[in-house]
């Protein structure tokens, strides 16, 4: 009776033993399996994050490379020149821009001209063009005062600036709800010339532009 009751209890411990290792085991099985898995959730996170950052990287470069593409086919700029009885002015434009009078230059009117990449949009108050010049028979005080509600809200900034020269008008905000850009004004005897551009799009243009201005004072 105390032989059986050995056994029993050795077995009993053996049976402990022998599912305290399974247990192990599965617990070492089922902690491989969840580290490998992690790891592999971990290795494709980096590897989508490196894909993501080549795509980026990628057009980034393509978006460099287009830009420099499109700066070369502005060059060489073409010139242009409005009438003389409208002071001469002249200045330089991208060659990829098309240009359209829109006045009929009868009975001294204003002259105005527009400039926009590709095709010109419907001309109206609303429209964005890239370039604006428009050579007004009306005094530069004149002009320059129509803006001055929008410099004392804070809507533009005023500053001074030159060509040919000559001192004149910058602003540089918002003009409406719908023209955000740049514009200088510059006084020819009896009439005023205004050069702008009405979205930030064509800042550099613009900068570019500004410095080729000349007229007949």
């Amino acid at each position: 009776m105390s032989f059986r009751s050995h056994e029993s209890g050795a077995i009993s411990g053996l049976m402990v033993a022998v599912i305290g290792l399974s247990v192990l085991v599965l617990g070492l099985g089922s902690f491989a399996i969840w580290a490998f898995v992690s790891y592999n959730d971990a290795q494709d996170n980096v590897d989508g994050k490196i894909q993501i950052a080549q795509a980026q990287a990628k057009e980034a470069q393509g978006n460099t490379d287009e830009q420099k593409y499109a700066d070369q086919l502005k060059q060489p700029y073409s010139l242009f020149k409005a009438p003389d009885d409208y002071c001469g002015v002249s200045l330089k434009y991208p060659k990829t821009w098309s240009v359209y009078e829109s006045e009929q230059l009868t009975n001294g009117g204003d002259y105005k001209a527009y400039f926009y990449p590709g095709i010109i949009p419907v001309i109206t108050a609303d429209s964005q063009y890239a370039l604006r010049v428009f050579i007004e028979q009306k005094n530069y005080d004149d002009v320059v005062n129509q803006y001055e509600n929008l410099v004392s809200g804070g809507k533009l900034q005023s500053s001074t600036t030159n060509a040919n020269g000559q001192q004149g008008t910058r602003l540089d905000g918002n003009f409406s709800n719908y023209i955000k850009g740049s514009a200088v004004i510059y006084r020819c005897r009896q009439q005023t010339i205004t050069v702008a551009s009405d979205a930030d799009t064509w800042k550099t243009d613009f900068e570019d532009i500004i410095k080729t201005i000349n007229y007949n004072n």
